[in-house]
């Protein structure tokens, strides 16, 4: 139901260079939004793809609390992802 909106939000977002995706269902959906093929786009945390129009995807597990409890992604986990963004731009 949302991917119409996905769609229009990242077609207003002109200068767009990064988009980080916050766990698989986010991933996907981005995945979608551009018309690409999931098979392409593999989730992994840290993986980086290129999108069209020169963009990235970054990829982060979810910051729920059951992955941060269990360790399965940590603070370091999280901040590298946002410091890979930064070091793109």
């Amino acid at each position: 139901n949302c991917q119409p909106f996905l769609i229009d939000e990242l077609a207003k977002l002109p200068n767009l260079k990064v988009v980080i995706s916050l766990g698989r269902i986010a991933h996907e959906s981005v995945v979608r939004a551009i018309k690409g093929k999931q098979k392409d786009y593999k989730f992994a945390h840290g993986a980086i793809h290129e999108l069209p129009n020169e963009q990235k995807m970054i990829n982060s597990y979810h910051c729920s609390r059951y992955n941060t409890n269990t360790g399965r992604l940590t603070q370091q986990m999280f901040e590298d992802v946002f410091a890979s963004a930064v070091d793109y731009l």
